[in-house]
């Protein structure tokens, strides 16, 4: 798995990490037991803090996404795929939600709205 830190992002590094390897699981390129970088690997193939790696690894422990076997690194968790993937459309929803609410708010009728998704899926 190729990580990629972007500096414009508006998400910590960290959570950018934790970010990946969550759709990263979701979309099967990590499967159960497949083997992450060490902490140390990664912070410098990223160049950045390994308290930082530490970081995203605790949290994806917490999660229950991955475990640690002591002296020999970080492994996928068995998943439960549908669960992750409900709370993904779960937080998709409440930003197409806010999304909705401030085209209202700046006076965009239901088909302005509709125009303007089908335009930025065309654009993907």
């Amino acid at each position: 798995m190729q990580f990629l830190i972007s500096g414009q992002s508006t998400l910590a590094i960290y959570e950018q990490i934790i970010k990946q390897v969550k759709t990263a699981i979701i979309s099967g390129e990590l499967k159960q037991g497949d083997m992450l970088p060490s902490i140390r690997a990664l912070a410098k193939d990223l160049q950045i803090s390994v308290i930082t790696t530490k970081r995203a690894y605790e949290e994806l422990e917490k999660e229950g996404l991955i475990f640690s076997v002591s002296g020999k690194g970080f492994y996928v968790c068995e998943q439960n795929t549908d669960l992750l993937r409900e709370k993904k459309l779960a937080m998709a929803e409440r930003h197409m939600l806010d999304s909705i609410k401030e085209c209202k708010e700046a006076g965009m009728e239901r088909d302005d709205i509709l125009e303007m998704v089908e335009v930025l899926l065309d654009a993907d």
